[in-house]
């Protein structure tokens, strides 16, 4: 019989609402957050106190989600957790980690103490989340095996592939990222053509017009007129926040002599929106708010992680 019990390390916009799908779909969820958000109780999941009561918690072999911030965090909760696991059991890292950290951890903690590491790209943003995400798993088969009913309950229709070895789960969320911000900045780029033609034009009703059997109808067509309405206009900061995890994906496209013009210049526009008045940079954080929540303006969490967290310091693989 299928052991549905699973383990959820970081509670907060993506962890939760992932969990409250799986209990919602028969699964018992074991949760930890150092500050659990308002509104989760021991009535849609079963709250652990510190991380040696999630371990206590979970029958063996234990499957374990982390939904914390990509870089050291996932370190410093992998040093703390693994002590406390046994051979067979699985950590699954949901969040945006680079994915050359997940082959060395994975690597890690298979050779120390027989415990597999499952990289798995998580999409969709917090409403997807909550009613159907979409999955990119990477790591050894077999264990991913022993996770897939689960990952398959919690994904849209045809929204989970099994990538390959350790690493490739994350390679393929992060190039999805990339492709995300070239994708945003063209849509932006377009809001700044409309509201600067030499009359005034309904974006709201083009946009409308838009998602409705033309080529570029999409998901970010949807949020943006959704945006665009709620807020009256572009009538937000022009400084589009972000946490740096494309600035991997170019450094990468350079050591593999892959030309990325139309991903790498979404980076060098995100980072210009930071002193530019025009339209567009607002455009792309209008839809960032709608899809993933990311903040309007400036948010010093945020930039702490890419600083100090994220971008730079990662060992490359070494070739296999």
């Amino acid at each position: 019989m299928e052991n549905k019990q699973y383990g959820v390390i970081g509670l907060g916009k993506m962890g939760s609402n992932l969990a409250l799908q799986a209990v919602e779909k028969g699964y018992e969820i074991v949760g930890y957050d150092m500050y659990p958000p308002p509104g989760l109780s021991e009535t849609n999941l079963v709250l652990a106190a510190d991380l040696e009561d999630l371990v206590n918690k979970l029958q063996t072999p234990r499957k374990i989600f982390l939904y914390i911030p990509a870089g050291v965090a996932v370190d410093t909760v992998i040093g703390q957790l693994s002590p406390l696991l046994t051979g067979g059991d699985i950590i699954i890292d949901g969040g945006n980690s680079y994915w050359g950290d997940s082959i060395r951890r994975a690597r890690q903690l298979k050779d120390d103490k027989g415990i597999h590491l499952i990289d798995c790209g998580t999409s969709g943003g917090v409403s997807g989340a909550r009613n159907g995400a979409c999955f990119m798993v990477g790591g050894d088969k077999d264990a991913v095996t022993s996770i897939e009913g689960l990952l398959r309950d919690l994904a849209v229709p045809n929204g989970y592939s099994y990538t390959g070895n350790s690493g490739s789960g994350h390679f393929v969320k992060l190039v999805h990222n990339g492709i995300e911000f070239g994708m945003l900045q063209a849509i932006g780029e377009g809001m700044d053509l409309l509201a600067n033609y030499r009359e005034e034009l309904d974006i709201s009703d083009i946009l409308l017009t838009w998602n409705n059997g033309s080529v570029i109808r999409s998901w970010l067509i949807e949020l943006m007129k959704k945006l665009y309405d709620e807020k009256q206009g572009f009538n937000v900061p022009k400084y589009v926040e972000d946490t740096g995890e494309v600035n991997w994906l170019v450094t990468d496209a350079m050591h593999m002599e892959v030309p990325i013009p139309v991903i790498a210049q979404s980076v060098m526009q995100l980072i210009a929106s930071r002193d530019d008045k025009n339209v567009a940079p607002k455009a792309v954080a209008m839809m960032r708010n709608g899809f993933g929540g990311h903040p309007f303006g400036p948010d010093d969490h945020i930039r702490y992680e890419r600083h100090f967290g994220k971008v730079g310091g990662y060992e490359q693989p070494a070739q296999e």
